[in-house]
This record gives structure tokens, sequence and C-alpha cells, in this order.
């Protein structure tokens, strides 16, 4: 098994990683294991890069046979940043690869091989909006079929899931409980991903599907 670290900003990613997407991915013979960003008691939390890196690099240096990855929320993602301020006329997609790249170029000055071991994720705009690859699985999976309609509007507003903006107001998991106020994100965010499936997350967001074929290719 090829064994890949994913770095990850809470525990609805957390939970995203070890209960959907190492159990679509093991097959093809990789091994993922989520870990929180920081350190001891203060793990988890709103992504910063002066806490990200150190974590890559330890991460990289302990196991020199396996990759890392990371899943942060571009929504949140600290100022600090490499990449960052990012120009207004960008797209989705182009917000997510230029900070990748920022990021991989950063760490690989520090750790050489890290050209070739680490896979920079950043998730467009935040983990909710995988949700709305199929808005009649979500609402299926919380037991709200009511609600899969309302879902759909919000969907049909962007050209994909992953184009549903990161304003405070507006960000999917906003989006989520202006429908649906009693909304859990760490186990009906999960119940959701498993309903949706990794199949609809693939097909409706591209980035979404960049970062697996790249973890598919190690």
């Amino acid at each position: 098994m090829r064994r890949i670290y994913v770095v990850v900003e809470g525990q609805s990613e957390e939970s995203f990683i070890t209960n959907v997407l190492a159990e679509s991915l093991a097959p093809r013979g990789i091994s993922l294991t989520a870990r929180l960003i920081g350190k001891g008691r203060h793990k988890g939390g709103r992504p910063i890069y002066a806490r990200l890196k150190p974590d890559v690099i330890s991460q990289l240096k302990q196991d020199r046979n396996a990759y890392c990855s990371t899943m942060l929320d571009f929504y949140g993602l600290g100022q600090d940043f490499p990449g960052k301020p990012l120009p207004s006329n960008l797209s989705s997609l182009e917000k997510g690869e230029r900070i990748e790249k920022a990021v991989k170029e950063d760490i690989s000055r520090q750790l050489l091989d890290a050209e070739l071991r680490f896979i920079p994720y950043v998730q467009l705009h935040e983990y909710e909006g995988l949700l709305f690859s199929d808005p009649g699985g979500f609402a299926r999976a919380i037991k709200k079929l009511e609600l899969a309609t309302q879902f759909q509007k919000v969907r049909d507003e962007f050209p994909t899931p992953e184009d549903i903006n990161e304003r405070p107001d507006t960000a999917p998991s906003k989006r989520v409980r202006q429908i649906y106020r009693p909304y859990q994100k760490v186990i009906e965010g999960t119940l959701a991903a498993r309903e949706v499936g990794i199949d609809a997350m693939r097909r409706e967001c591209p980035h979404f599907r960049n970062w697996l074929e790249r973890l598919e290719a190690v």
C-alpha cells in the first residue's frame, strides 16, 4: 500500500478522509491517514501557514517512503499563505491552483524531495461544497427529502459546486444552515458525503477531481 498522510483543518475533513475517501482509494492500493493541523491540545482550527508548514515538513521527514497532502478550505485560509493576496479576476479553479503551486514551491525550497512527495490541495471553497454535487443525495442523507429542491436551487446558481462562494454569509456551510439550521458538520457531513458519493464529487468538482487523480498517480 502507498501511504499518504493528509493534513486537515477540522473534524469534518478528518472524518471525510477516514470514513469516505480512504475507503474509495483503498482498492487502488492507497492508504490515506488524516492528521489534524497543529500540535497537542491545539489541533484543528483555522489554518494559517505558520501552523501548516511545520506539520507538512515534519510528516515528510518522519516517513520518507510516504506522501503528504492537505485538505484545507479556501474559505478561511490565513493571509500568510504563499500566493496571497490573489488577483480578484481569478476563477475559483485558478485560485486553488495558485495557492497550491505557491505552497508546494515554498515547501520544496526547504525539503528537496517534497517536489515528488508533497501533494497540496485546497478545497474550493469549503468542505460542504462537495455535498452540493448531488443535492438529492444530500437531502436523503440527513433524512430531509423536502429540502432537496432548496439544495438544488443553490447548486443551480453556480457553474460547479466549487464555485459556491467564500463570503462569510454565503460560504457553503452557511448556505446549508440557512436551509437546515440543525446541520451537524461532522456526523451529517460524513453521512451526506457517503450518500453523495465520490463518483458524483469527481464528476461535478473539477478541482477535487484533479486532486484525486494526483493521489491515484503516486
